[in-house]
């Protein structure tokens, strides 16, 4: 598998994919900056070095160089290679123009790759029943695929999925700084906060149970949990938060893929 640029996006998809069994010699990265790649994958600082095609290509570049690099990575794709781009807002249709004989399917995982747990957001315009079960053979050890209905709801799934992380790790840390500001030590307050929001999310993901009844069970009436509730429920103003936040990440999606799509941004 050839993986052109390999970011901190495409790193935890390495570290993933070999953490879940893939041999790492299978892998060649072109990236004349990457510095965590793993030992015994083969790096290429300089496109000019690679002189060899592929059956399987990951596109982890910046959205905005996809012209500029395009022709001289159709030359590293095999017919009929599948093509897997994490690049927030490129359309299929865009990607289709510069590799119009590759088999291609937009992605969006987040850094939980690197330990086989992220969601891992899919659009194609390919019906194939088969090529879909090779994608999701192929990420299956990353996290769990997650098949998108239309094309529209990726720069959602880009806010939700993609950036989500970076907005549940400052979750993290306001409910640490919270708690530090009413007495605990920084460090307790870090570690009580991070081991609360493992110890929720795995609970949500493995009862299988809607989050409201989750939260229902926390909480009793006139307790301690309905009073922190109120405060976050208070005129809707949490979920308006949200909203807000992920509308910011997603209109900013939208604006990359205008412009690397050739639309007026």
């Amino acid at each position: 598998m050839l993986i052109v640029g390999c970011g901190n996006m495409g790193s935890a998809m390495l570290r993933g994919w070999i953490a879940g069994g893939m041999n790492p010699r299978q892998f060649v990265v072109i990236d004349p900056f990457a510095d965590n790649v793993p030992d015994e994958v083969t790096i290429h600082r300089s496109a000019s070095e690679v002189d060899e095609t592929f059956d399987t290509v990951l596109l982890g570049i910046k959205p905005q160089m996809i012209h500029e690099l395009a022709a001289s990575i159709s030359v590293w794709l095999k017919p009929d290679a599948l093509l897997l781009s994490i690049l927030a807002g490129i359309e299929v249709a865009t990607l289709s123009q510069h590799f119009p004989t590759a088999r291609i399917f937009r992605l969006m995982p987040n850094l939980a790759a690197a330990i086989g747990k992220s969601p891992l957001g899919l659009w194609s315009n390919r019906p194939h029943e088969n090529d879909r079960y090779d994608v999701e053979a192929l990420l299956t050890p990353l996290g769990s695929p997650i098949w998108l209905t239309s094309e529209e709801q990726m720069n959602v799934v880009t806010a939700l999925a993609g950036s989500g992380p970076a907005f549940v790790y400052r979750f993290i840390s306001a409910l640490a700084d919270g708690a530090t500001q009413l007495g605990l030590p920084l460090a307790t307050a870090t570690q009580l906060a991070t081991a609360t929001v493992e110890g929720a999310a795995l609970l949500a993901a493995q009862s299988g149970e809607p989050l409201g009844d989750l939260a229902a069970r926390v909480t009793s009436p006139g307790g301690t949990t309905a009073a922190g509730l109120d405060v976050l429920d208070r005129d809707g103003a949490f979920v308006a938060l949200m909203k807000s936040t992920l509308r910011a990440a997603r209109d900013r999606g939208v604006e990359l893929g205008q412009t690397s799509n050739g639309d007026k941004a």
